[in-house]
């Protein structure tokens, strides 16, 4: 059974990168146009500003689905029912601190941001931030249930949950938008969609899974260490931040709104990117903590880095090599020409974040391993050398300075400093893994070298000339890559993967 979830839980995580790649290319465009440049600026500036009060979370989330995984590898459930307690009890304290911290933000707008807004944009600003604010203190209490779901594996339940979410806060906003309301109508939408998940989760861990919370005999020793595990997620979250919340902090404070929707443009497939990534990643937590309670065997969790590394690659490497190729026309029909400059910043992010996109399991090992100092420490230290760096070049370059700084710290602590550790520290065989993904990279490296050269004698002049173009380069491309960059396991498995989705439709 957790088997058949693991697999389903991937193959249901790609259903929604598809959705989201629809709506992507439908919805998106049409709310750009809807809200226009300074209110999409406001709705993004305001987003980053609740993105700083997410990390409050101090990565306990993180934690809940380590130690409920390890307990339940070990059949103790009267420590995972006192585990949830305390973790509720932590959580109603943070939904109140991160209530009171947005409060001081809400009421230092115009301090913050009042030489690059107009008045009736610091308004908005701050209604936008005041209703994120409460939609986030609420969620706090109630994440802990969707951890749990996802420690107990059950991720057909919660991506089916997902999917329903996506299409109908979706249709809800595109109606609103139609009717003419703006960014608060969108935040509106949202925070009634994720309360009724929350509240679906909650049920669902109650009534299905059937856990309980208890609130007595909590585990101080425990507690000690779970907090010291969970400082260090709190550190890579903090850094996360900066790398992709500081940018439109720092344009708000020296470009205005329209610099800062060019680069939330840029950040909205930069997520979507990352996403194509962790749809595999993202389930193997439960499963390396399981092989870690049990007996740490290095051979066995390396090899599961190599072979779920070179299934990354498959997906990431289209989508990068397709980008680069077809990004910039892409983005001029889709958002506009205003937002030409968000191509260049794209591509360089997706550059950046092809090698720790295709290493997502590692972070997984190191929680599982409890050993997330020196990748949190590391992260420290880049990012303050980053943000440093956006301020500097921003001043200078605008968006194209924001996405060097954060490019380059990307390059050299996600991919350079954390390969080493994983190789010296963590016994990932990392020159197998490059080998591995070196023999993969031939047909991607000819197929960008050809394709380039092609593109530059045609001239795409509507956007059915460039879907044709793009559906001709996948035709070519997937063939080539199937037989000679992909091994046998891999299109075994793609195989049956298909034919499973091909029976469960019929």
């Amino acid at each position: 059974m957790a088997v058949n979830q693991l697999k389903a839980g991937a193959i249901l995580n790609y259903v929604i990168l598809a959705l989201n790649a629809i709506i992507g290319l439908t919805y998106i465009p049409y709310m750009l146009r809807m809200l226009g440049q300074s209110e999409y600026g406001i709705y993004s500036l305001a987003a980053s500003v609740i993105a700083y009060l997410s990390i409050l979370d101090f990565g306990f989330g993180n934690a809940v689905i380590r130690y409920t995984a390890r307990y339940r590898s070990l059949n103790d459930k009267d420590k995972q029912y006192s585990m949830f307690g305390m973790f509720t009890i932590l959580y109603t304290i943070i939904g109140v601190i991160s209530f009171i911290a947005g409060l001081i933000l809400y009421f230092n707008v115009y301090e913050f941001f009042g030489d690059k807004l107009t008045p009736e944009e610091i308004a908005k600003t701050k209604d936008v931030i005041l209703l994120m604010l409460l939609n986030l203190s609420i969620s706090f209490p109630l994440s802990i249930y969707g951890a749990i779901i996802t420690a107990y594996e059950d991720f057909i339940f919660i991506r089916v949950v997902n999917i329903i979410q996506t299409l109908l806060s979706t249709a809800w906003i595109i109606v609103l938008l139609s009717y003419g309301y703006k960014a608060l109508a969108l935040v509106v939408v949202k925070t009634i969609f994720n309360l009724l998940v929350l509240l679906i989760n909650v049920f669902y861990c109650k009534y299905k899974i059937k856990i309980k919370v208890r609130f007595d005999n909590i585990d101080k020793k425990l507690l000690k260490e779970i907090l010291i595990y969970s400082s260090w997620i709190f550190l890579i979250m903090i850094m996360d931040k900066i790398y992709w919340s500081t940018g439109q902090f720092v344009l708000g404070a020296v470009a205005g709104t329209t610099a800062i929707s060019i680069y939330a443009v840029a950040i909205q497939l930069q997520q979507i990117y990352m996403m194509f990534s962790g749809a595999i990643s993202s389930v193997f937590l439960p499963r390396v903590t399981s092989i870690v309670a049990q007996g740490d065997d290095h051979k066995t969790i390396s090899d599961l880095f190599i072979r779920t590394g070179r299934l990354q690659y498959i997906v990431m490497s289209l989508i990068l090599t397709g980008f680069f190729l077809f990004g910039k026309s892409f983005i001029l029909y889709w958002a506009g020409t205003a937002y030409e400059d968000s191509y260049y910043v794209s591509l360089m992010f997706f550059i950046a974040l092809t090698i720790p996109m295709i290493q997502t399991l590692g972070l997984s090992i190191l929680q599982a391993r409890n050993q997330m100092r020196f990748r949190a420490l590391m992260f420290v230290v880049i990012a303050i050398v980053a943000f440093v760096a956006q301020i500097i070049l921003a001043k200078k370059y605008g968006v194209i300075g924001c996405a060097m700084a954060v490019s380059v710290a990307l390059l050299l602590g996600q991919g350079l400093i954390i390969n080493i550790y994983y190789q010296k520290r963590q016994h990932i065989e990392i020159g197998k893994f490059w080998k591995e993904i070196g023999k993969m990279s031939a047909i991607p490296i000819l197929m960008s070298v050809v394709w380039y050269a092609i593109l530059g004698y045609i001239r795409i002049d509507s956007l059915y000339e460039l879907v044709v173009l793009i559906v001709i380069y996948i035709i070519v491309y997937i063939p080539l890559f199937w037989k000679y960059s992909m091994n046998q396991g891999e299109r075994e498995l793609i195989s049956k993967s298909l034919m499973k989705i091909r029976s469960i439709l019929k």
